[in-house]
């Protein structure tokens, strides 16, 4: 009966997963398909909607490596997929931190099918404000997609749920 549960418990995880995975590449095809590469449409006074590849990671970190870094990004996300599936898997039952892993997991894979699709990532959403500028140019955050939306929630329900686990301990 555990076991039962425990699978049913995965799949529901792995769901999470597929939804992140779903709503990024869905985003991505609208994006490739209605705007040129360097198109931009204002939507509000602070965010754009635009269309970016990326080669590179997070903040183009290694973008002109060369080409490597497709097959090294792959890579890394499949040993992360692989990992955070055995996490899942033993952490199936903590609530808090399994949703970081699915979300985590979601948007890891749906930056993978990119590079392996696209050979980079397809980036679109792009907020900027002025107090960013002496950090970035122009004040525009560095262009992200559903996936790293993904990601960064994950992050920070990682962070959370370790917060909550040492408050508690």
């Amino acid at each position: 009966m555990a076991a039962k549960q425990s699978k049913g418990g995965m799949l529901a995880w792995l769901g999470i997963a597929f939804i992140v995975i779903l709503l990024d590449q869905f985003t991505k095809v609208l994006i490739v398909g209605f705007f040129q590469l360097g198109d931009s449409h204002r939507v509000l006074s602070f965010f754009n909607v635009v269309r970016v590849h990326n080669t590179g990671a997070a903040f183009s970190f290694l973008a002109h490596a060369g080409g490597w870094q497709r097959w090294f990004f792959v890579g890394l996300g499949m040993v992360a997929t692989g990992f955070i599936v055995w996490m899942l898997r033993q952490h199936g039952h903590q609530r808090l931190f399994a949703w970081a892993l699915s979300l985590i997991l979601g948007g890891a894979l749906g930056n993978v099918i990119d590079r392996l699709v696209h050979g980079h990532v397809v980036d679109f959403l792009d907020f900027h404000w002025s107090f960013l500028a002496p950090m970035f140019p122009g004040g525009h955050f560095p262009a992200f997609n559903i996936a790293d939306c993904g990601i960064s929630i994950g992050a920070a329900l990682l962070i959370l749920d370790e917060l909550r686990r040492v408050r508690r301990s």
